[in-house]
């Protein structure tokens, strides 16, 4: 008898999401972590450690498209990214599930629609505490009740640039933020929470929400530094039969009746093309060849409107514009989302432009008012990720750019307008491995997809992916929740196919 019922590698969001559902319904689970925990200490919300010192981030090289190094900034812990995340969880919008024509090409259907995502969107903004309240947004999608806890308010200075923008036309909404604030804990609304680690686990992420919950059933037994080497398949093909793992240094193999890869998408895709063997030269759930391929990351620039007002603001991530999102009179094609960020700080600026003289990016962050303009890539098939001399390279070449630039020139004027006289703009798309999905999609196909509906192998019956390498496309819009809620789907799909249990 097998001591595991599955196999699950990754803690992020889709990974732990799916061991607690599992591990709730009793199945018994092995979680493989490549990383360990991030120690709650001061020095997570030092801008030195996090931003100079990159203390928690993982040392990795890639190789871009020309085959030049580089350093992704990829987190490697138990929780994943989320532990670093800005905690924005925004369902995609209805329109985003059905093929969408944008001004550079078309946007894919899903499999699934978002009536039939909805109840697990509500699931996991309960599971996450989410803050919101969504209806001032024009482009919100329909759901069965309100968020399980009302909008963080904004404060002084947000809620005049709010009203400003509302004398202009434009429908600021309430961003919506998983943090435990007022009744939903002791969140403190610190100036340390988009890019840092939360010291008092009040930023709802994969581990306090998923994984620490999936453990306290005594189900879930979770390995730390062990990183997932290769997937070994059965005679025939059809099934995986073991993960063999480097586990602090020693050569180790598991088995289970079941496994789910959640590496993120890179890491996934990168895992299933180094399990080729002789009779899968393409790699492991790749006969379609679509696995690496059609890499998404998000159009994304950063806004800082500078006015003689000191934004003395401490959480400033309120706020989201979704005007523009489906486009306007003047640009028919979608367009995307603006977000407020958290608060930048003076160090935070330097560290990502080494020329800044500290005391220019100290003045620009106290006098700076900062967004997020985020646009949909399309799926190209090469946009892709392969493997080289044992490296994962990354080739990306930047599409669908011209409904961004348009979404950056509204945000830009829309600012102006409010009384931020200058805007300065950063592009974010050089390197860019935040929100990637896409390189194990999902469809209704085997022929042009890894994965159906339910995130299982078309190739391999007891393989699943869950994390945002299964997205046929990436919306304009954070991919968290997305991938919490079909965690929450394809466990039980899951739970009700491979193990015969009613959910």
């Amino acid at each position: 008898m097998t001591e595991f019922d599955a196999i699950i590698i990754g803690s992020g969001v889709g990974g732990s999401m799916t061991a607690r559902r599992l591990a709730e319904n009793g199945a018994r689970v092995l979680l493989l972590e490549r990383g360990d925990y991030i120690p709650r200490e001061a020095a997570n919300w030092d801008v030195n450690t996090v931003f100079f010192e990159k203390r928690y981030k993982a040392k990795d090289t890639w190789l871009d498209k020309n085959g030049n190094p580089f350093d992704p900034g990829m987190y490697y812990n138990v929780g994943g990214s989320t532990k670093f995340y800005g905690a924005a969880m925004f369902r995609l919008r209805e329109r985003d599930f059905g093929a969408l024509e944008h001004k550079g090409g078309i946007s894919p259907a899903w499999p699934v629609t978002y009536a039939e995502m909805a109840p697990y969107y509500d699931q996991a903004e309960q599971i996450f505490r989410i803050h919101g309240d969504d209806s001032a947004d024009p482009t919100a999608p329909p759901r069965s009740g309100p968020y399980p806890f009302g909008p963080l308010m904004s404060e002084p200075i947000v809620a005049r640039l709010a009203e400003r923008f509302r004398a202009q036309g434009i429908s600021p909404s309430a961003l919506p933020s998983a943090i435990n604030e007022g009744a939903a804990g002791s969140c403190i609304l610190c100036g340390t929470c988009d890019g840092f680690p939360c010291k008092i686990a009040q930023k709802n992420d994969a581990e306090t929400c998923a994984l620490e919950p999936a453990l306290a059933t005594g189900n879930v037994t979770l390995r730390t530094r062990t990183i997932a080497r290769r997937l070994i398949l059965s005679r025939d093909c059809k099934r995986i039969e073991a993960v063999e793992v480097e586990e602090k240094g020693e050569i180790k193999t598991y088995s289970a009746p079941i496994f789910v890869v959640s590496c993120n998408a890179v890491n996934s895709a990168a895992l299933l093309l180094r399990s080729a063997d002789g009779t899968t030269q393409k790699g492991v759930a790749n006969r379609s060849d679509v696995v690496g391929r059609h890499y998404m990351v998000h159009n994304q620039s950063a806004l800082m409107g500078l006015s003689l007002e000191v934004n003395n603001t401490r959480f400033q991530k309120t706020l989201a514009i979704n005007d523009w999102y489906f486009g306007d009179a003047d640009f028919r094609w979608p367009m995307g989302q603006g977000q407020m960020l958290g608060k930048l700080q003076g160090g935070m600026l330097t560290a990502n432009v080494p020329f800044m003289p500290r005391f220019i990016g100290n003045e620009m962050a106290r006098h700076g008012m900062d967004w997020l303009a985020m646009s949909e890539d399309l799926p190209d098939p090469n946009n892709r990720v392969t493997l080289e001399g044992g490296k994962v390279k990354l080739s990306v070449t930047l599409n669908n750019m011209e409904g961004h630039h348009q979404l950056v020139k509204r945000m830009r004027k829309a600012l102006k307008r409010a009384g931020y006289p200058i805007v300065v703009t950063k592009s974010l798309v050089a390197h860019a491995t935040a929100h990637q999905c896409g390189t194990v999609r999902m469809g209704s196909d085997p022929a042009s997809s890894a994965l159906d509906q339910y995130c299982r192998s078309w190739d391999h019956q007891n393989l699943f992916v869950i994390d945002a390498s299964f997205m046929p496309s990436s919306a304009a819009v954070n991919p968290a929740l997305t991938i919490a809620a079909q965690a929450l789907r394809a466990a039980d799909h899951m739970l009700k196919r491979d193990f015969a249990k009613a959910v």
